[in-house]
Parts: structure tokens; C-alpha cells; sequence
């Protein structure tokens, strides 16, 4: 049988500084993909509540509570303290409330609120320009600071005690099935010659591992040799997959008949699963037939929007489940 699923209770913040929280970068480099497309579909009206499951830097955020007005209410939903704390500072006086926790604990959440159900519900699932830009989490292939790519630090384990541990077939199998990688036992065999000398620590070390086990091409990749696997291993870290099919599951249930739910996903694991999910006629009106792309001007402005994928749907009315606001 199954393990029974963990649920780690939220913790909610007040839109004021908590001594608690972690410190934070005063400001944010990350900007927000598809701003108004995100926009467009939730088509949200004053007075709404809507739920932003991934905080990041805020930018999704900031529209919402513009779109939603003084009337209405944002929840703004990260794993990573960091995230938290630089949003209690930056999006102060907006209406929006705080909650450090994992998107797929999204009833968990609003129950600590005391909110039944919400008008809609936006999931950005990429990586944040600024968790790249913080040496100590080992997310840039440059980093000197540990290989963690955990975005809750006090939660799991960190990468660098999976890749040292993990016997060499089933980290190929992760790296092959997380990063798509289709050098991962090339990969595999070379991680475990050299932990056999020294532990693997830092990321600028891994990264330099794994580009020597990856034939050079020509013309060379578009992308860096290891950024599959450090997508693999940031995925495994983080139960990623396991917490978005998760949300596509409950969340539903706490979104008012019509309520909708935008999904901007970075990678096609990922884009997969919530084409899936919102493929359920009980459940969801699909309102992108297929997945929604930045425009050229985006990608000249942010080049990371270019593998951003988004989809949108619209909650059925189900007589089950009859709405309430809370």
C-alpha cells in the first residue's frame, strides 16, 4: 500500500513583518511570464479571492491584488521563506495574505483562513530568477555553495546527499525519467567514479561532472550540458511532479463553480500533467486548446519566458459540490 501523504501545516503570515521569517533580498530580479495572458484568462473582478501558489518575486502577485482591488483578497502560497519574507516587504499595503507552504496543501491553506472556496487560482511553476541568483542553493551551475536545490531548506534532502548515496542505476533512472536526459547512464557512471575520491558538494563541481560525461556537439546545444540534470535532481528534491499532480487534484474543490485555475508550466513533465488534468470533462471547461506561448517581445525581453507554457480552465458546476464563499 501506499504511504499516507505528509501534510505540513501552512504557516500564515500577517501582511506585517514577522521577526520569524527569513531574511530576504530587499528587492526582486525575477519577472513574471505571461503577465497578461495569466490576466486575461483568470479574468478576475474586484472583490474576488484568488489564490497565487507560487509567490516567487511577487510580479503575478502584484497584478492579482491590482485586478482583485481593496475589496477583494490574494493568498500568495511559497515553499521558500526567502520568497515569503521579500513579499511581506515589497507587496505591503496590497491585500494580500502570506502563507508559507506547499502549493499542494492549497485546502490546508485556506482553511487556516477560514475561507471555503476562491473565485481562482494561478500556479507559475518555474524556477525564480532570484532562488538562481543565491549561491548558497546551488541552483546556477556556478554556484560555489552546496548542491541543495531544496526550495524549502529546512524540508527533504538536499541534492548533494542524493547524488552521493543514490547506487549509480537508479540515479540514471532519475536523471532519465526527470530531466529526460538520454545521456543519464554516461552521466551516472561518471558521478560515481568521482565520489568514489571525494563527496560531491558544490554545484560548480556537479555541473563540471557532468558536462565531462557529455559528448561535446556540434553546432553546440542551445542549453548547458547539465541543465538537464540539474532539472532532475531539483524535481526529485522537491516531490515537484508529485505536488503539482497533487494540486491538479484537490484544488478543484475549493474553487466556486466558474472559478478558474491558469497552470504556467517550464518543462513538458510538467505541461503534460495539467493537460492531462484539465482534459476532465466533470470536471474542468478547457479554455486553451493547446498551451499558450510567449510572444517574440516577451522572449526579447525575458528569455526565460521562451519554454513557458500556460494552460487555463474553467471550473464546472458540480450539484455535489454546491459553491460557498466562505
Amino acid at each position: 500500500m501506499p504511504r499516507p501523504r505528509t501534510v505540513v501545516q501552512p504557516t500564515i503570515l500577517s501582511p506585517d513583518r514577522s521577526p520569524a521569517l527569513a531574511p530576504a533580498m530587499s528587492s526582486t530580479i525575477h519577472t513574471s511570464v505571461l503577465p497578461a495572458e495569466s490576466l486575461s484568462f483568470l479574468d478576475l473582478k474586484p472583490g474576488d479571492r484568488v489564490v497565487d501558489g507560487t509567490l516567487g518575486g511577487g510580479g503575478h502577485t502584484r497584478l492579482l491584488a491590482e485586478a482583485v482591488g481593496p475589496t477583494g483578497l490574494v493568498i500568495a502560497i511559497d515553499r521558500d521563506p526567502g520568497a515569503i519574507a521579500r513579499g511581506v516587504d515589497l507587496l505591503a499595503g496590497l491585500p494580500v495574505r502570506f502563507a508559507q507552504a506547499n502549493y499542494r496543501d492549497l485546502p490546508e491553506v485556506l482553511d487556516a483562513l477560514s475561507i471555503d472556496k476562491v473565485d481562482a487560482v494561478l500556479l507559475d511553476v518555474g524556477l525564480s530568477s532570484d532562488q538562481l541568483a543565491d549561491i548558497e542553493r546551488g541552483f546556477s551551475f556556478d554556484a560555489d555553495g552546496p548542491l541543495d536545490l531544496r526550495f524549502d531548506p529546512t524540508e527533504g534532502e538536499p541534492a548533494w546527499r542524493l547524488v552521493n548515496r543514490l547506487r549509480p542505476e537508479s540515479l540514471a533512472d532519475l536523471i532519465y525519467e526527470y530531466g529526460e536526459e538520454r545521456h543519464s547512464r554516461r552521466i551516472a557512471r561518471r558521478i560515481a567514479a568521482v565520489r568514489e575520491k571525494e563527496p560531491i558538494r558544490t554545484a560548480r563541481q556537479f555541473a563540471r561532472i557532468v558536462t565531462s560525461a557529455i559528448p561535446r556537439q556540434y553546432p553546440p546545444a542551445r542549453i548547458h550540458p547539465a541543465t538537464r540534470t540539474f532539472q532532475a535532481l531539483r524535481i526529485a528534491v522537491n516531490e515537484e511532479l508529485k505536488s503539482l499532480q497533487i494540486a491538479l487534484e484537490r484544488t478543484p474543490t475549493r474553487l466556486v463553480p466558474g472559478g478558474r485555475m491558469v497552470v504556467i508550466a517550464f518543462h513538458s513533465l510538467e505541461d503534460r500533467l495539467v493537460k492531462q488534468a484539465f482534459r476532465n470533462t466533470q470536471v474542468w471547461e478547457c479554455l486553451t486548446r493547446s498551451p499558450v506561448d510567449a510572444s517574440e517581445e516577451e522572449v526579447a525581453r525575458n528569455p526565460r519566458s521562451r519554454s513557458a507554457r500556460l494552460r487555463a480552465a474553467r471550473r464546472l458546476p458540480n450539484p455535489l459540490d454546491p459553491a460557498r464563499t466562505g
